[in-house]
């Protein structure tokens, strides 16, 4: 399903602009891809607060100019203005190996935002498959949709997800041009595909992406750590660190969340179309933590190959339908009068492996063994050298 060339480029534009016009967020580019992340601080453990100090006066920044906060339990923000935040954390890393620090990564959401035939969602028509209610039971699978806000105004009925009233979004079309926020209905699309999949599903939607699908690893890190009743969270989201070093806070987050307990975490692998670099968090899955395991990176196919905008590389688990899906939206006349679209990236491949865990939960006796399980199957049936959930 093509996008016309003028519609997508406004659309390209429009989330250009917005990061263009965010003053806090800086972007290098690291073999080839941009690294994002916010100016002007690093995230420390708290053993290191003293070190991070004294490394900060080292590169010339006067102690009463550095601001100290907790954003996370344990984890200190350290801000002082036209701070180097790669050379800052370059120096703190080698005197504190194994320590939690880093920059304050930011991420983006991973719906498919390049060019040719994929890019925003386009309008379908209403498919004929039956969208379950948010199942309400001991034997519930617990899914959390960490993302955008969800929508009202949808196809998505509200008996199919829970969200409280600063999860729901009212605007969107921020500016007031007709055309729609980049990643408006992102929540609302993936939901849909959970909800079209498995009606064994007691889903809940967490706002912690803005419209244009942007979001700092310290939020990210808050917002997991806040979750408790949950058994897969789906993280459709991401982006590339600083020397491809596991992201610290939201390693310490994810540790926190998934060591000891019945849950996984399914992610995008992201749609840079690369093979070579780590793109997080979907690369937790082979970081070789404990919890590691626990952590399902998923790339994208178009049912006969995997997808060439999908990342790929030993991280991804497995890979799953990512081209041309279609899902509940937004009603936004005149494009999307019935509200269903069609959209395409690792953002949509994720929740059909959250639906295929959900499924399985229940013979399998955890979470934990259906995701094991969904990889075995998925083992059964190759595509580009990776496992395949058809």
């Amino acid at each position: 399903m093509s996008v016309p060339i003028d519609r997508y480029a406004r659309w390209e534009q429009a989330r250009t602009n917005s990061l263009s016009n965010l003053p806090w967020l800086r972007s290098e580019v690291q073999s080839g891809r941009p690294v994002r992340y916010v100016a002007d601080e690093i995230l420390v453990a708290d053993a290191g607060v003293g070190l991070a100090r004294r490394t900060l006066s080292g590169l010339g920044h006067k102690a009463a100019d550095i601001t100290e906060d907790e954003p996370h339990r344990g984890l200190r923000r350290l801000k002082t203005r036209n701070l180097d935040v790669a050379a800052a954390v370059r120096q703190l890393r080698g005197q504190l190996p194994g320590a939690v620090v880093g920059p304050n990564h930011v991420f983006l959401s991973t719906p498919h935002t390049h060019g040719g035939p994929f890019g925003p969602p386009v309008s379908a028509a209403t498919p004929p498959s039956k969208l379950a209610p948010s199942a309400d039971g001991p034997s519930s699978v617990r899914v959390v949709v960490l993302d955008t806000g969800v929508y009202l105004d949808s196809p998505l009925p509200t008996g199919c997800y829970s969200a409280t009233a600063e999860n729901v979004e009212t605007v969107i079309d921020g500016d007031n041009n007709g055309e729609l926020d980049a990643d408006v209905g992102h929540a609302n699309f993936i939901a849909g595909v959970v909800v079209q999949s498995t009606d064994a599903a007691q889903i809940r939607i967490v706002k912690v992406l803005d419209s244009f699908g942007v979001c700092t690893e310290a939020d990210l890190a808050a917002a997991i750590s806040g979750l408790t009743d949950v058994d897969v969270l789906n993280l459709s989201l991401g982006g590339f660190s600083v020397g491809d070093q596991p992201p610290a806070i939201l390693a310490a987050a994810l540790s926190a969340f998934l060591a000891g307990g019945d849950r996984v975490v399914v992610a995008a692998a992201g749609n840079d179309g690369i093979h070579d670099r780590p793109f997080w968090p979907a690369a937790f899955s082979s970081t070789g933590a404990a919890w590691s395991p626990k952590v399902l990176a998923v790339a994208a196919h178009d049912g006969t190959g995997v997808c060439d905008w999908s990342n790929r590389g030993s991280w991804v688990s497995l890979v799953a339908p990512g081209a041309d899906v279609v899902s509940t939206f937004i009603r936004h006349t005149p494009t999307f009068e019935s509200g269903w679209a069609a959209w395409s990236g690792t953002s949509f491949a994720a929740p059909r492996v959250v639906a295929a865990v959900v499924e399985r939960k229940a013979a399998a006796g955890s979470v934990v063994a259906a995701a094991e399980q969904v990889k075995a199957e998925a083992a059964q049936s190759q595509l580009g050298g990776f496992p395949a959930l058809r």
